[in-house]
């Protein structure tokens, strides 16, 4: 018995070792996504208004990581290597790439770089008014991740709509790839008159409101892509949600109510 004991041990190692390396890959794509929001950032400093090209740029990297993003959750359920090290390595990498990384992106591309106004006051509280803008987009998107890392029961309390088939509260990935498409069709050419400025400063706190908010958002997690028509399951259920809500399954405290 004694002998046979090491040998089983033995075989037992490749195993062993094929796990962890499983455990690692999901942490690469995290990586990744941490890469991008670093280049990001490192592009929008660059920025100027001769070379607008850095904030394009930083939209695509933006762009990738939400790509990123989505395969390091996949991956990690496809092989059951989840973890709370890789889930909290994740809402850090996301704190970086979908909350700093488009929160300068959209000051910059918006504000800072807009060229200077007849009435100089007007210049100011734009630039005074984008920064707290671009900062409450921050810090909604910060309390959007913490508020889905404390979530024990991820079911909605209104009925009609199942658990995981649902976010409540726009994700910050999709409002990073709101500000990133944004600049990325524009070329990386700022914002280049008073009101373009004013919009895009409404725009930016809708996006901060949306991820705080209590709004339903469908997360696309029941589509298999191992399936042999997932893209004909995701038309059906982007063709549904375009319906409108009717009059009386609005509410003021869960948004509109799309059934069904």
């Amino acid at each position: 018995m004694d002998d046979q004991a090491p040998k089983r041990r033995k075989e037992d190692q490749p195993s062993r070792r094929l796990r962890k390396g499983m455990y690692i890959l999901p942490s690469l794509f995290t990586t990744l996504n941490i890469a991008a929001g670093y280049y990001a950032i490192l592009q929008i400093t660059h920025a100027t208004v001769a070379e607008p090209w850095h904030l394009d740029n930083a939209a695509k990297a933006i762009g990738f990581a939400v790509l990123f993003d989505g395969l390091d959750g996949r991956i990690a359920r496809m092989t059951k290597t989840s973890s709370d090290f890789g889930r909290e390595l994740d809402s850090l990498a996301d704190v970086i790439t979908f909350g700093l990384a488009p929160a300068l992106l959209a000051w910059m591309w918006g504000f800072r770089l807009l060229p200077s106004l007849s009435n100089a006051e007007l210049h100011t509280k734009l630039l005074q008014l984008g920064a707290i803008s671009s900062f409450l987009f921050l810090i909604a998107g910060t309390s959007r991740l913490a508020r889905f890392n404390i979530t024990v029961n991820p079911q909605p309390s209104n009925p009609g709509r199942p658990g995981k088939k649902y976010f409540v509260g726009m994700p910050i990935p999709a409002s990073a790839g709101v500000v990133a498409a944004m600049v990325h069709f524009s070329d990386g050419e700022p914002v280049s008159s008073w009101w373009m400025a004013l919009t895009w400063l409404l725009v930016v706190v809708a996006l901060a409101y949306l991820m705080v908010s209590t709004w339903r958002f469908y997360s696309f997690k029941e589509i298999d892509l191992r399936s042999r028509q997932p893209f004909r399951l995701i038309g059906l259920r982007l063709r549904h949600t375009r319906r409108l809500p009717r009059l009386h399954e609005f509410s003021f405290e869960t948004g509109p109510r799309l059934s069904c």
